[in-house]
Order: C-alpha cells, then sequence, then structure tokens
C-alpha cells in the first residue's frame, strides 16, 4: 500500500450526517433463503438484505427505507469508462451529468478544456467500434517469422478455432429454440406462452417434453432469443475483428494510438456510432445510477449521483491511451467516483494508465475497477489483468478499489465460477451474477460479469461520498472494504473448485453493503 506522509495523524469524522443501525457484521448462516427466488428477487436480489429478506444482496432497499429516506447529499459525479450509454434511456436521461461550462451543439469549445460540445461526457473512440484484441495489436508491431510474432501467431489461432466452435454452439442453441417454440405454439394454438402452459397441457408427446425442458434452461439462465442473437454476434465479431490480423478498427478515429500527446481526437457523441453498441456501458450505468422511483424497469444503487459518460472500450480491447486520457478527463471535470468494468491481458502503455491512476489519486477520485472473468487468480505473480494499480508486488496508489463478483446464494456458491480472485490484488466482492439493468431502446437485460459488480460497489462509493463529502478516496475505499458483510464462511474457489476459506479469496473477505457502509462512515474515525 502506497504510504501517505502526515506531520500528524488525520482523522476525518463524518461530519453532519448520522446513520444509526444494526449493521450486518458476523455471517447469517441460517438466514439464507431455502425456496427459489421470485421474478422480483431475481431482478432485484442486489439491492436486498440478507437479514431481512434472506437473500444476500447489498441491502439498497434497506438502506433507503431505513436511512437515506429523504435526505439529500452533496452532488457526487461518477465517470463510466464504457462502451458508450444509451443517454436517452428513461431511466438514465435525468441522472446524466451536465456540463453547465458548454453551449450544446454550437461546435465550439467554450469551457476551452479541448473538447468539443462535451455535454455528457466524451467519445474517445469517435465512429470506432470493433476492435482488434491487444495481442493482436502487439503482434502486428512484430517482425513475421520471429519468435515473438510466432507465438502471438499460435494463440491467435487457437483463439479463432475456440470462438468457431463457440459459434456453431450458439447457432444449435438458435436453432433449437426456434423449433421449440414453433412446436409449442402450434401445440398450445397460441402465440404468447408461459411454462406453466406447457406443464398443464395434456397429453405431452417426447417432443413437447424436449421442449420443455430446453426453454426451462433457456429461462433458468435468463437466456432469450435476444441475447443469444447477441452472442452470436459477439462470437462473429471475434472472428471477423477481434483476432483478425488484417482488421484495422483505429483508422477511423485518424490519430496515433501510441502518442499521448496526439489529443485532438473523438467527438461528443457519447452514445456512439450505434445505440446497440452501447449496451455494456447502458448496463453498468443503470446499475449505478437508474431511476429508482420506476418499478416497472431497473432501479439504481443511488440515483442522487450524476453519469459522466466517458467511452473509451470498444467491441475488443480498450487502448491504453484512451484509458488514461479517460481518468484525466474524468479528474479535471470533477468525478469523484470513476467506475472501470473493462480489462486485458496485455498493456503495452501501462505506464500512461499508472499516471493517470497517480493523477486520480493526487485530486481524490476513488476508481472502482472489475476484477476480471478468468476465474483466475490475479494476486502478483500470478495471471496478470490490466487496469491494475499493483506493480511488482507493491500497490502504486491508495485510491484503486478491485472488485470481485458474487452471485444471489448465500452458501459455498456464493462466490461466482467466472469471478477473479486474490488476497492481495482483488479487495471486495460485489453482486455480479445475473443482475438485471438497463440496455439501449427503453429494455432492459440480465447480464453477469464482475462488469456488473464494480458498477455496484461504485453505486455505494457514490452514496458514501455524497453524504461524507470530507472523507478522502481512500478512505471512502477503506470504508467499502472495512463495512462490507463476511463471505459465507466456506466457498468454491473459481479456479479448483475446492472449498476454502472465504476471506483468501480477497483482502476483506467480505461483500459491499449499503447500510453498513452509511453506519460505519457515521460512526468511525478514518486516517
Amino acid at each position: 500500500m502506497k504510504k501517505l506522509l502526515f506531520i500528524l495523524p488525520l482523522l476525518v469524522s463524518c461530519g453532519t450526517v448520522k446513520f444509526i443501525g444494526s449493521p450486518i457484521d458476523v455471517p447469517l448462516l441460517d438466514h439464507n433463503k431455502k425456496e427459489s427466488l421470485s421474478d422480483d428477487e431475481k431482478k432485484f436480489w442486489h439491492l436486498m438484505d440478507l437479514r431481512t429478506d434472506s437473500i444476500p444482496g447489498m441491502s439498497v432497499e434497506r438502506a433507503h427505507k431505513e436511512l437515506i429516506k429523504d435526505k439529500k447529499g452533496n452532488g457526487v459525479i461518477v465517470a463510466v469508462i464504457d462502451s458508450g450509454v444509451d443517454i436517452e434511456h428513461p431511466q438514465l436521461s435525468e441522472v446524466l451529468w451536465i456540463n453547465e461550462d458548454e453551449i450544446p451543439n454550437n461546435n465550439i469549445d467554450d469551457d476551452q478544456n479541448g473538447y468539443v460540445d462535451d455535454i455528457h461526457g466524451w467519445n474517445f473512440l469517435g465512429d470506432a467500434d470493433l476492435e482488434n484484441m491487444e495481442s493482436v495489436r502487439l503482434q502486428k508491431k512484430e517482425e513475421p517469422g520471429s519468435e515473438a510474432y510466432e507465438k502471438f501467431e499460435k494463440d491467435r489461432l487457437k483463439n479463432i478455432e475456440n470462438k468457431k466452435n463457440e459459434l456453431e454452439k450458439i447457432e444449435e442453441m438458435i436453432s433449437q429454440l426456434r423449433k421449440s417454440d414453433s412446436l409449442v405454439k402450434v401445440t398450445l394454438g397460441k402465440e404468447d406462452y408461459t411454462i406453466d402452459d406447457i406443464e398443464g397441457y395434456s397429453p405431452k408427446t417426447f417432443a413437447l417434453m424436449e421442449a420443455l425442458i430446453f426453454i426451462r434452461f433457456l429461462e433458468e439462465n435468463q437466456l432469450t432469443k435476444t441475447k443469444l442473437e447477441e452472442y452470436r454476434k459477439g462470437t462473429q465479431s471475434g472472428i471477423e475483428a477481434h483476432y483478425n490480423i488484417d482488421f484495422d478498427g483505429r483508422k477511423v478515429v485518424g490519430d496515433d494510438p501510441d502518442d499521448i500527446n496526439d489529443r485532438n481526437y473523438g467527438n461528443s457523441n457519447v452514445i456512439g456510432p450505434e445505440k446497440d453498441g452501447a449496451n455494456h456501458g447502458t448496463h453498468v450505468s443503470g446499475i449505478i445510477a437508474a431511476n429508482r422511483s420506476d418499478n416497472e424497469g431497473n432501479k439504481g444503487v443511488f440515483d442522487q449521483a450524476k453519469i459522466m459518460v466517458l467511452r473509451a472500450v470498444p467491441d475488443g480491447d480498450e487502448y491504453d491511451k484512451d484509458v488514461a486520457l479517460a481518468i484525466r478527463y474524468a479528474v479535471d471535470n470533477g468525478a469523484k467516483v470513476i467506475n472501470t468494468s473493462f480489462g486485458k491481458g496485455y498493456s503495452p502503455q501501462k505506464e500512461w494508465v499508472w499516471e493517470a491512476l497517480k493523477y486520480a489519486e493526487k485530486n481524490d477520485a476513488l476508481i472502482v475497477n472489475a476484477a476480471g472473468n478468468s476465474g483466475a487468480d490475479v494476486d502478483p505473480g500470478k495471471k496478470k489483468t490490466f487496469v491494475t494499480d499493483e506493480v511488482n508486488g507493491e500497490e502504486v496508489v491508495s485510491n484503486f478499489l478491485t472488485v470481485g463478483a458474487v452471485g444471489s446464494s448465500f452458501d459455498s456458491e456464493q462466490v461466482a465460477s467466472f469471478s477473479n480472485f486474490g488476497s492481495t490484488n482483488v479487495d471486495v466482492f460485489a453482486p455480479g451474477h445475473k443482475i438485471w439493468s438497463s440496455v439501449p431502446h427503453g429494455n432492459y437485460e440480465f447480464y453477469s460479469g464482475t462488469s456488473m459488480a464494480a458498477p455496484n460497489a461504485s453505486g455505494v462509493a457514490a452514496a458514501v461520498r455524497s453524504f461524507f463529502p470530507k472523507l478522502k478516496a481512500h478512505q471512502v475505499k477503506k470504508v467499502l472494504m472495512d463495512s462490507g458483510i463476511p463471505l459465507f464462511p466456506s466457498v468454491k474457489n473459481p479456479s479448483s473448485g475446492e472449498k476454502v476459506d472465504a476471506k483468501t479469496l480477497s483482502k476483506s473477505g467480505k461483500m459491499v453493503n449499503l447500510f453498513n457502509a452509511l453506519i460505519y462512515a457515521s460512526n468511525k474515525n478514518y486516517k
């Protein structure tokens, strides 16, 4: 941990707001819900409370009902560095950061910050959408036939083969869904049906039973025709762009991605060239701050926050230059929480990013980072994933919170099987499995990933920073880690599948909890 030097110990009290309650500080082993979750519980489990709902969420609903109530905190900006955001989504249109110093659509840089018409943020990708993976970009810089080139080539061809196999399986599922859906509609004589309709139909043929089993499987895994087609498109992109050595996604941007001083690029269209390409960023933003008064959609963790949109993550690997400049933009424009739900295995200009992290630290911005989805140990000397605050086993900044993912069951399966982990490099866990949130065109979907866990933690961090503005970024990080509720004591290690002490999978051994965090920030001094 980076050392902060003070002449005298600095204690920061909570200020005027006082939240009083009884936090959860020990595992409630007998509270886990035994029956299946209802449809509403599946959508909002991450907002629920282990003590009152028997569901191990972040106690968001309880915190709003019992603590926050009608209290208004200080304004807090959360920057979302991501794929772009559908700023026209009804759940998000009222929670966007607005640059008051810029006049919309006049094609003038009114505030003279170097970005023209940056009303809600900036699009560092311009009209680019698809991109190579970083390994492919690095391969292009090597001499064909060299040892490094051939190593990259071997990995590239293996990844293409894996994508083709994955595409074949997705095609089979789409075909089976089409056949099953058609059979059920003909058999029941109705276009719209439920699983109960199928199960209640008699007599049942073998074909109808197969269709029922398959449709039930899709429903249990929140898989729809739309989502399967989305996965198919993503897999095809892997073949045609991510691992295609002849593809150049950056050409349309027009800058030199290897020159950090070449900054006159991008545009103010924070949605991106295609609204469908903003799926990920829209989902992330909805988790953080979606309007909480609309029960028909989703509910954000803290909708008093304002979302600053920074488009820097293409369909493929992000560029270090874009990430570094996006962090600096966020800091310069007042963001106190920066969500980074992305990652990659290579970072050729990682120094640019580390300098940006230090700039954020100096200016008191907390960065909340997704741990990654490889089910791997990311501690020093093991699997490397970027962005990271770890250099040679040491943290280079104090304001960087890395978040793993958990699911809705409070048992040995609590830690998501895909989540990266590490007792040094992962700080805490948050809900990240089957999270319901906004996607473009006013729609909603279930997504899974540490990409969903990070914004859940960002929402909690935003609430703490709103009500306790005197707390510094590193202190807010400590609040989230200290106040989390303990994970189930014995959980499956995502890599080995063996049951281990939950404290070995992250530095805190806990999951972020809003109810607890507000009470801890009220009653403890942090230095």
